[in-house]
């Protein structure tokens, strides 16, 4: 099966430095860098916004675990908002893709 984990860095250089990482430890499959997003959130009781670089990982449900946790470690934020769930539904060759390269 596979699984899905979105995070956001402050920039590019970070978001692809970190996904380099993942790929290179064989933790994810594919990382869509998804580009800046304008966040808006509540941090420490204040209300904040700013620019943010979104990105999903690809991985097999049975490396979600350790890629979650690698990516915290690895992750430039000191508190990074990291969302890993197992797809419910994938496509064949996807799934067989993931296993071949993460499982």
């Amino acid at each position: 099966m596979s699984a899905l984990i979105y995070t956001v860095f402050a920039n590019r250089a970070d978001a692809r430095a970190v996904s380099a990482r993942l790929l290179d430890e064989k933790l994810v499959a594919c990382a869509n860098l998804l580009g800046s997003i304008e966040a808006m959130f509540e941090w420490e009781g204040e209300r904040g916004e700013g620019e943010e670089f979104a990105v999903l990982f690809k991985t097999h449900e049975a490396r979600l675990d350790d890629a979650v946790a690698r990516l915290e470690t690895l992750h430039p934020y000191d508190t990074p908002v990291i969302l890993g769930w197992r797809a419910e539904a994938q496509g064949a060759a996807t799934a067989d893709w993931l296993a071949g390269l993460t499982g």
